[in-house]
């Protein structure tokens, strides 16, 4: 068994948010993945549709079947967080935390 990996990293988009559309394909099979991410309200959706698209190509190179691939795990990690700054009023400072995250899909073969 050989598992196949895909990573994207430094996506400007908050681990929580993708998280919620991760958890919904792991463990289904490639077709079924896709099918759910196709017709998901979510932007984190499009990026995960493409970035499996990615590993099943990973997978293909390396002479994988795709009909007996599934979706083993995906690890949504957070990354480093971009610090702004607005001015609010009586000369206060408010806080904008522009967070990032880090995506892994693994797949493996049933």
């Amino acid at each position: 068994m050989t598992d196949v990996k895909a990573k994207l990293s430094y996506l400007r988009m908050s681990p929580r948010k993708v998280r919620v559309v991760s958890k919904i394909i792991k463990g289904l099979d490639i077709e079924r993945a896709e099918r759910e991410l196709l017709f998901r309200n979510k932007k984190a959706a499009k990026v995960l549709l493409k970035l499996l698209r990615s590993a099943v190509n990973n997978a293909l190179q390396k002479g994988l079947d795709k009909s007996k691939l599934y979706v083993k795990n995906v690890l949504v990690n957070k990354g480093p967080t971009l610090k702004r700054y607005y001015f609010k009023a009586g000369g206060r400072v408010g806080r904008i935390e522009k967070k990032t995250s880090h995506i892994e899909i693994i797949l493996s073969e049933k």
